[in-house]
C-alpha cells in the first residue's frame, strides 16, 4: 500500500534526519557479566539504528492499524522477533569476518545461520497469527519490505550525494 502523500514526506524528513547522523564512536570494553553482553549483542547500540528502529516501528504501526489489545501483544512479540534475528545475523557477519583455515567449514555454518532465520521467520510467523488476523500479518511483511525498501534506496541517494 503506498505512503500518502504527507505521510510520505514525514517518512523521508525522520529517514533522512537517522541517515545523516553521524556521531559514532569507538567503546572500550570492560569486562561484563557473560548475560549483560548477551543483552547489549540484541539492542542497537548506535544512535542512528535505534533512531531507525523507532521510525521502523512508527512506520508498521501506521500500516497495521492496530488496536489496544492487538498492539499490547504485538509489540513486545515483534521486538523479541527482532532481536532474534539480529543475533543470528551478528554471528553470521562473525563468521563471515573470521579467516578461517577451512573455508567449506565457514561456507557450512553460514548456510546454518541463513536455515536459523528462516526458521525464526516462520516460528514468529507463526506466533503472530496467535495475535493477528492473516491480513495484518500479509500487511506486517509488506510494510518490513516497503521500509527496507525506501531505507535502502535512500542510503544509496546519500550516498552518491556524499561522492
Amino acid at each position: 500500500m503506498p505512503l500518502n502523500k504527507l505521510g510520505k514526506h514525514i517518512f523521508i524528513v525522520l529517514l533522512l534526519s537517522v541517515v545523516s547522523y553521524t556521531g559514532y564512536s569507538q567503546n572500550l570494553r570492560v569486562q561484563e557479566h557473560p548475560r549483560r553482553q548477551q543483552l547489549r549483542a540484541t539492542r542497537p547500540t548506535n544512535p542512528g539504528m535505534r533512531r531507525i528502529q523507532v521510525v521502523k516501528e512508527a512506520f508498521i504501526s501506521r500500516q497495521l492499524n492496530l488496536t489496544r489489545a492487538q498492539a499490547d501483544k504485538f509489540w513486545p512479540l515483534y521486538r523479541q522477533y527482532q532481536n532474534d534475528l539480529i543475533e543470528v545475523r551478528r554471528l553470521k557477519r562473525l563468521n563471515n569476518s573470521d579467516a578461517q583455515a577451512n573455508g567449506v567449514e565457514q561456507v557450512k555454518k553460514d548456510l546454518d545461520y541463513d536455515a536459523q532465520l528462516v526458521s525464526i521467520r516462520k516460528h514468529y510467523n507463526e506466533e503472530f497469527l496467535k495475535v493477528l488476523p492473516p491480513e495484518k500479518v500479509s500487511q506486517l511483511i509488506k510494510a518490513e519490505r516497503e521500509f527496507n525498501d525506501e531505507l535502502v534506496r535512500k542510503l544509496h541517494e546519500e550516498n552518491a550525494k556524499s561522492q
